[in-house]
């Protein structure tokens, strides 16, 4: 059941705050992951628009014969940005697999059309939605582009982190209208919880099995009390009755999420027993 749940669950995203890892160290810490005995939950590296070339520098420099390196890119400049992110990120030794575009409220329509024009085959296309501007509206226009939907759901300050209503009717506005999505930030671990800044934070394991419940016809208030759920063994339990036609409706839905660590996720699902202990 793990296996096919949290499959490819955690983009490494260990450049991004609040990790901030220098990229001299990220790059070969995913190398890392992704031979491991976990490769199987690490999604790609993600790296902004405005330092693929210094990644590609840095790939250029290496003497060991490496595959190339699958790479998501975020495009926090929007529409006028993506032509230049898509050329910055073809051919070498990079792999392009997606691209992340944050939209203005009221912007969708202007990126997904400049994805339209420029978005190679087979790359996956993710529109952050502004939390300002009209949600419901947004996604409803997102959808008829057939592009997918990013959230953020936390960052570095208190307002960053939208709250269990805010996020389920957000969640419930995407899977109304068919969206895949992926989340961004603030979803440090399994379980709703407070953090030591004071954040309330999110869990993982709160939005998978929101969006499973969203999924199979849950309201936004049903939605918003699984967020609020503070239960660790219960949402483990929870989440391991989710296999089969379940678990793979929920990963065609739910994306992934960046992460700035991939082991601290994966900590907490061994802590909860939902994943084995490592092994030696």
């Amino acid at each position: 059941m793990s296996g096919l749940l949290y499959r490819g669950l955690f983009d490494d995203a260990a450049l991004f705050p609040p990790g901030n890892a220098p990229l001299g160290q990220a790059l070969p810490e995913h190398r890392r992951h992704r031979a491991g005995h976990r490769a199987q939950y690490v999604g790609p590296f993600l790296v902004s628009d405005a330092r693929v070339a210094e990644l590609r520098t840095l790939l250029d420099r290496e003497e060991d014969d490496h595959e190339p390196l699958a790479i998501v890119v975020t495009v926090p400049g929007g529409a006028e940005a993506v032509p230049g992110a898509v050329a910055a990120a073809q051919g070498g030794r990079v792999r392009l697999v997606g691209l992340e575009v944050a939209a203005e409220p009221g912007g969708v329509g202007a990126v997904a059309e400049a994805l339209d024009r420029h978005l190679p085959a087979g790359v996956n296309a993710y529109v952050e939605i502004s939390r300002q501007g009209r949600v419901p509206h947004d996604l409803t226009e997102l959808a008829r582009a057939g592009h997918h939907a990013k959230f953020r759901t936390g960052g570095v300050i208190a307002q960053a982190h939208p709250g269990e209503a805010e996020l389920a009717a957000n969640l419930h506005a995407a899977v109304d209208a068919g969206l895949a999505f992926k989340c961004t930030a603030g979803l440090h671990h399994a379980v709703r919880h407070t953090s030591p800044e004071g954040f309330e934070q999110h869990g993982f394991l709160n939005v998978l099995l929101t969006t499973a419940a969203l999924l199979e016809g849950a309201t936004a208030g049903d939605a918003e009390a699984v967020l609020a759920e503070r239960d660790g063994p219960a949402l483990a339990a929870a989440a391991s009755r989710l296999c089969g036609d379940r678990a793979q409706r929920l990963r065609a839905t739910f994306h992934s999420f960046g992460t700035c660590s991939i082991s601290e996720p994966l900590e907490d699902l061994v802590v909860l027993g939902a994943l084995p202990e490592p092994t030696s």
